[in-house]
């Protein structure tokens, strides 16, 4: 029997969080902070590399930046809780980080490709 490695948690490039913070809120609607994260690792399928000292500051830089807005509500279990919503700011921020997103993972998937030849 050949022992396995374990493989190394992913880790998130740099620049990625905001445009995954953005496209969740995108499809999901209004989100508090934890109901996001959990939401995040629910639709990752494996552990999602995110825990309160990344998310935050790039909910913050994002609000600042105006491509998301925050509001106070009720959780589902009563509690007050600061819920973020995009803007349209925000949408179009995400159309252009998506677009360069894909551009990058296209070129890298051309020189994997190619080195691997």
């Amino acid at each position: 029997m050949v022992a396995r490695v374990p493989e190394k948690p992913l880790q998130l490039l740099q620049g990625t969080l905001d445009m995954i913070v953005l496209q969740a809120l995108s499809s999901m609607g209004p989100l508090h902070a934890y109901a996001l994260a959990a939401r995040l690792e629910q639709v990752a399928g494996e552990p999602f590399p995110l825990n309160q000292g990344t998310l935050y500051p790039a909910l913050v830089r994002l609000e600042q930046r105006g491509h998301i807005k925050a509001s106070w509500r009720k959780t589902e279990h009563g509690r007050d809780a600061k819920y973020y919503a995009i803007t349209r700011a925000g949408v179009r921020a995400l159309a252009g980080e998506t677009r360069r997103w894909r551009r990058l993972a296209g070129l890298i998937e051309k020189l994997l490709v190619r080195e691997s030849s």
